[in-house]
Protein backbone atom coordinates (compact mmCIF):
# COMPACT_ATOMS: atom_id res chain seq x y z
CA UNK A 1 0.00 0.00 0.00
CA UNK A 2 2.24 3.16 -1.13
CA UNK A 3 -1.02 5.51 -2.33
CA UNK A 4 -3.80 4.61 -4.79
CA UNK A 5 -2.85 6.47 -7.94
CA UNK A 6 -1.03 9.18 -6.91
CA UNK A 7 -1.42 11.90 -4.14
CA UNK A 8 -3.49 14.62 -4.90
CA UNK A 9 -2.74 17.46 -3.06
CA UNK A 10 -4.75 20.87 -2.39
CA UNK A 11 -2.19 23.26 -3.24
CA UNK A 12 0.67 24.27 -4.47
CA UNK A 13 2.38 23.68 -1.54
CA UNK A 14 0.48 21.36 0.09
CA UNK A 15 2.96 18.15 -0.37
CA UNK A 16 5.78 20.38 0.89
CA UNK A 17 4.30 21.16 4.24
CA UNK A 18 3.10 17.95 4.52
CA UNK A 19 6.70 16.35 4.30
CA UNK A 20 7.73 19.02 6.48
CA UNK A 21 5.17 17.88 9.42
CA UNK A 22 5.08 14.17 9.17
CA UNK A 23 2.09 12.52 10.61
CA UNK A 24 4.07 10.65 12.83
CA UNK A 25 5.72 13.32 14.36
CA UNK A 26 2.49 14.72 15.34
CA UNK A 27 1.19 11.49 16.82
CA UNK A 28 3.86 11.75 18.88
CA UNK A 29 3.28 15.11 20.06
CA UNK A 30 -0.36 13.91 20.82
CA UNK A 31 0.50 10.85 22.76
CA UNK A 32 3.41 12.87 24.90
CA UNK A 33 0.82 15.87 25.55
CA UNK A 34 -2.23 13.49 27.16
CA UNK A 35 0.25 11.64 28.69
CA UNK A 36 1.53 14.02 30.73
CA UNK A 37 -1.60 15.53 31.16
CA UNK A 38 -3.66 12.30 32.32
CA UNK A 39 -6.29 13.17 30.06
CA UNK A 40 -9.99 11.30 30.46
CA UNK A 41 -12.76 10.07 28.02
CA UNK A 42 -16.40 9.62 28.88
CA UNK A 43 -18.23 6.74 27.46
CA UNK A 44 -21.33 7.30 26.14
CA UNK A 45 -23.41 4.91 23.87
CA UNK A 46 -21.16 4.38 20.59
CA UNK A 47 -18.89 7.12 21.43
CA UNK A 48 -16.64 8.49 23.72
CA UNK A 49 -16.47 12.66 24.68
CA UNK A 50 -13.38 13.70 25.56
CA UNK A 51 -12.23 17.48 26.83
CA UNK A 52 -9.14 18.89 25.68
CA UNK A 53 -7.31 22.18 26.35
CA UNK A 54 -6.34 24.68 23.65
CA UNK A 55 -2.95 22.80 22.73
CA UNK A 56 -4.57 19.48 22.64
CA UNK A 57 -7.48 20.47 20.66
CA UNK A 58 -5.31 21.49 17.84
CA UNK A 59 -3.07 18.18 18.20
CA UNK A 60 -6.38 16.13 17.83
CA UNK A 61 -7.34 18.30 14.95
CA UNK A 62 -3.68 17.95 12.94
CA UNK A 63 -3.76 14.30 13.74
CA UNK A 64 -7.13 14.10 12.84
CA UNK A 65 -8.79 12.30 16.03
CA UNK A 66 -12.59 12.65 16.67
CA UNK A 67 -15.01 15.13 15.59
CA UNK A 68 -15.80 18.89 17.37
CA UNK A 69 -18.85 19.03 18.87
CA UNK A 70 -19.14 21.73 21.55
CA UNK A 71 -22.67 23.79 21.03
CA UNK A 72 -24.01 26.22 23.67
CA UNK A 73 -27.01 24.23 23.70
CA UNK A 74 -24.74 20.37 24.59
CA UNK A 75 -22.38 22.52 27.06
CA UNK A 76 -24.83 23.86 29.00
CA UNK A 77 -27.48 21.08 29.15
CA UNK A 78 -27.80 20.59 33.59
CA UNK A 79 -27.76 17.09 32.45
CA UNK A 80 -24.55 16.69 30.66
CA UNK A 81 -23.16 19.00 33.90
CA UNK A 82 -23.59 16.53 36.30
CA UNK A 83 -21.50 14.15 34.09
CA UNK A 84 -19.23 16.20 33.38
CA UNK A 85 -18.73 17.10 37.06
CA UNK A 86 -17.80 13.58 38.01
CA UNK A 87 -15.29 13.29 35.09
CA UNK A 88 -13.31 16.48 35.24
CA UNK A 89 -14.23 18.08 38.85
CA UNK A 90 -15.74 21.92 39.00
CA UNK A 91 -12.67 23.54 37.90
CA UNK A 92 -13.13 24.95 34.36
CA UNK A 93 -10.55 24.34 31.62
CA UNK A 94 -9.62 27.59 29.68
CA UNK A 95 -10.63 27.60 26.09
CA UNK A 96 -11.42 23.86 26.13
CA UNK A 97 -13.18 21.80 23.17
CA UNK A 98 -15.31 18.59 23.05
CA UNK A 99 -14.60 16.15 20.60
CA UNK A 100 -16.60 13.01 19.75
CA UNK A 101 -14.16 9.99 19.24
CA UNK A 102 -15.33 6.52 17.67
CA UNK A 103 -15.09 3.88 19.37
CA UNK A 104 -12.03 2.89 16.96
CA UNK A 105 -10.14 5.55 17.57
CA UNK A 106 -11.18 5.96 21.08
CA UNK A 107 -9.52 2.72 21.58
CA UNK A 108 -6.48 3.25 19.88
CA UNK A 109 -6.02 6.16 21.61
CA UNK A 110 -6.27 4.23 24.74
CA UNK A 111 -4.60 0.64 23.95
CA UNK A 112 -2.37 1.27 21.62
CA UNK A 113 -1.02 4.59 21.98
CA UNK A 114 -1.81 4.19 26.11
CA UNK A 115 -2.36 7.81 26.31
CA UNK A 116 -6.17 8.43 27.04
CA UNK A 117 -8.00 6.94 30.03
CA UNK A 118 -11.54 6.03 29.60
CA UNK A 119 -14.50 6.01 32.05
CA UNK A 120 -18.40 5.61 32.85
CA UNK A 121 -19.25 8.43 34.81
CA UNK A 122 -22.74 8.24 37.24
CA UNK A 123 -23.94 10.49 39.53
CA UNK A 124 -23.95 7.66 42.38
CA UNK A 125 -20.61 6.06 42.02
CA UNK A 126 -18.49 9.21 40.71
CA UNK A 127 -15.43 8.51 37.91
CA UNK A 128 -15.29 4.26 37.02
CA UNK A 129 -12.57 4.07 34.89
CA UNK A 130 -12.59 0.82 32.66
CA UNK A 131 -9.96 -1.70 32.10
CA UNK A 132 -8.46 -2.34 28.18
CA UNK A 133 -10.60 -6.12 28.93
CA UNK A 134 -13.65 -4.12 30.19
CA UNK A 135 -13.24 -1.28 27.69
CA UNK A 136 -12.89 -4.22 24.82
CA UNK A 137 -16.03 -6.20 25.67
CA UNK A 138 -17.69 -2.77 25.53
CA UNK A 139 -17.12 -2.06 22.43
CA UNK A 140 -17.18 -5.57 20.74
CA UNK A 141 -21.18 -5.58 22.60
CA UNK A 142 -21.68 -2.23 20.52
CA UNK A 143 -20.17 -3.21 17.33
CA UNK A 144 -20.51 -6.64 16.18
CA UNK A 145 -17.30 -6.49 13.57
CA UNK A 146 -15.43 -4.04 16.11
CA UNK A 147 -12.68 -6.31 16.40
CA UNK A 148 -12.14 -7.01 12.85
CA UNK A 149 -12.61 -3.07 12.00
CA UNK A 150 -10.45 -1.97 15.03
CA UNK A 151 -7.67 -4.60 13.39
CA UNK A 152 -7.79 -2.58 10.20
CA UNK A 153 -8.21 0.80 11.92
CA UNK A 154 -5.00 0.39 13.65
CA UNK A 155 -2.60 -1.61 11.27
CA UNK A 156 -3.50 1.53 9.19
CA UNK A 157 -2.74 4.29 11.10
CA UNK A 158 0.43 2.56 12.38
CA UNK A 159 1.51 3.04 9.03
CA UNK A 160 0.93 7.19 9.66
CA UNK A 161 -2.64 7.33 7.08
CA UNK A 162 -5.10 8.87 8.68
CA UNK A 163 -8.15 7.24 8.78
CA UNK A 164 -11.89 8.28 9.04
CA UNK A 165 -15.22 7.26 8.39
CA UNK A 166 -16.06 5.75 4.57
CA UNK A 167 -19.88 6.17 4.69
CA UNK A 168 -20.58 8.36 2.24
CA UNK A 169 -18.35 6.17 0.34
CA UNK A 170 -20.27 3.49 0.90
CA UNK A 171 -17.09 2.06 2.35
CA UNK A 172 -15.77 0.91 5.62
CA UNK A 173 -13.05 4.09 5.86
CA UNK A 174 -11.01 6.11 3.83
CA UNK A 175 -7.38 6.93 3.80
CA UNK A 176 -5.43 9.75 3.76
CA UNK A 177 -1.59 10.57 3.28
CA UNK A 178 -1.74 13.15 5.57
CA UNK A 179 -4.33 15.95 6.83
CA UNK A 180 -7.34 16.13 4.75
CA UNK A 181 -6.70 19.96 4.60
CA UNK A 182 -3.60 19.38 2.63
CA UNK A 183 -4.82 15.98 0.69
CA UNK A 184 -7.54 14.09 -1.22
CA UNK A 185 -8.33 10.74 0.37
CA UNK A 186 -6.50 8.10 -1.85
CA UNK A 187 -8.47 5.26 -0.59
CA UNK A 188 -12.19 3.65 0.05
CA UNK A 189 -11.10 0.68 2.05
CA UNK A 190 -13.60 -2.06 2.74
CA UNK A 191 -12.47 -4.54 5.87
CA UNK A 192 -13.31 -8.42 4.74
CA UNK A 193 -13.38 -11.25 7.00
CA UNK A 194 -14.88 -13.91 7.05
CA UNK A 195 -18.34 -12.86 8.69
CA UNK A 196 -18.31 -11.19 5.37
CA UNK A 197 -20.19 -14.84 3.57
CA UNK A 198 -22.90 -14.83 6.17
CA UNK A 199 -23.69 -10.71 5.72
CA UNK A 200 -23.69 -11.09 1.55
CA UNK A 201 -21.57 -8.02 1.85
CA UNK A 202 -19.68 -7.22 -1.89
CA UNK A 203 -20.08 -11.27 -2.06
CA UNK A 204 -21.07 -10.28 -6.04
CA UNK A 205 -19.59 -8.99 -9.56
CA UNK A 206 -22.65 -6.14 -9.46
CA UNK A 207 -21.76 -5.35 -5.92
CA UNK A 208 -18.06 -4.92 -6.85
CA UNK A 209 -18.93 -3.39 -9.98
CA UNK A 210 -20.94 -0.85 -8.07
CA UNK A 211 -18.10 -0.34 -5.72
CA UNK A 212 -15.75 0.27 -8.16
CA UNK A 213 -17.70 2.37 -10.51
CA UNK A 214 -18.08 4.79 -7.01
CA UNK A 215 -14.74 5.46 -6.31
CA UNK A 216 -13.24 5.52 -9.87
CA UNK A 217 -16.12 8.26 -9.66
CA UNK A 218 -14.55 9.93 -6.83
CA UNK A 219 -10.75 9.30 -7.83
CA UNK A 220 -9.83 7.20 -4.91
CA UNK A 221 -8.66 3.08 -5.32
CA UNK A 222 -10.33 0.32 -3.32
CA UNK A 223 -8.44 -1.03 -0.95
CA UNK A 224 -9.58 -4.74 0.08
CA UNK A 225 -8.08 -5.06 3.97
CA UNK A 226 -8.44 -8.58 4.64
CA UNK A 227 -8.44 -9.82 8.15
CA UNK A 228 -7.30 -13.44 8.57
CA UNK A 229 -6.76 -15.35 11.62
CA UNK A 230 -3.78 -16.85 12.15
CA UNK A 231 -5.02 -20.22 13.41
CA UNK A 232 -8.26 -21.64 13.52
CA UNK A 233 -8.65 -20.10 17.78
CA UNK A 234 -10.97 -17.29 17.37
CA UNK A 235 -11.08 -16.09 21.08
CA UNK A 236 -11.71 -12.56 21.53
CA UNK A 237 -11.95 -12.42 25.12
CA UNK A 238 -9.49 -9.90 25.55
CA UNK A 239 -7.67 -7.32 22.87
CA UNK A 240 -4.46 -9.38 22.84
CA UNK A 241 -5.98 -11.84 20.47
CA UNK A 242 -5.81 -9.18 17.55
CA UNK A 243 -2.08 -11.02 17.59
CA UNK A 244 -3.71 -13.94 16.44
CA UNK A 245 -4.97 -11.96 13.11
CA UNK A 246 -2.96 -11.10 9.99
CA UNK A 247 -3.57 -8.30 7.52
CA UNK A 248 -3.60 -8.52 3.79
CA UNK A 249 -3.76 -5.64 1.55
CA UNK A 250 -5.30 -5.77 -1.90
CA UNK A 251 -6.11 -2.74 -4.08
CA UNK A 252 -8.58 -3.33 -6.60
CA UNK A 253 -8.68 -1.08 -9.69
CA UNK A 254 -10.98 -1.65 -12.71
CA UNK A 255 -9.61 -2.71 -15.79
CA UNK A 256 -9.46 0.02 -18.72
CA UNK A 257 -9.35 -1.53 -22.20
CA UNK A 258 -8.51 1.59 -23.83
CA UNK A 259 -5.49 2.05 -21.60
CA UNK A 260 -3.86 -1.43 -22.20
CA UNK A 261 -4.47 -1.92 -26.03
CA UNK A 262 -2.30 -1.37 -28.48
CA UNK A 263 -2.65 1.57 -30.95
CA UNK A 264 -4.52 0.64 -33.93
CA UNK A 265 -3.33 3.11 -37.05
CA UNK A 266 -6.59 4.99 -38.79
CA UNK A 267 -6.95 4.36 -42.40
CA UNK A 268 -5.85 7.75 -42.90
CA UNK A 269 -2.51 6.89 -41.58
CA UNK A 270 -2.09 3.74 -43.39
CA UNK A 271 -2.20 5.70 -46.90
Amino acid sequence: MEGGGGARWKGRDAASIAAGDPMSNIIRQLQSSFQQSQIYGLLTGSAVLLEADSEQTKLLNRACFGHPIITADFASSSSFKGRRANLVGEQQIASSQWFQLGLEEAFYLSYSLNCLEICRSSLEQGRQTLSHDELWRYMKEREKTFVQHYKAYSHLRAKNWVVRSGLQYGADFVAYRHHPALVHSEYAVIVSFEADDRQGRLTTWSDWQSMLRLCGSVAKTTLLVSIVPKNNQTEEASPSCLDNYDVEEFEIKRWMAEKHREDVPSRKDKR
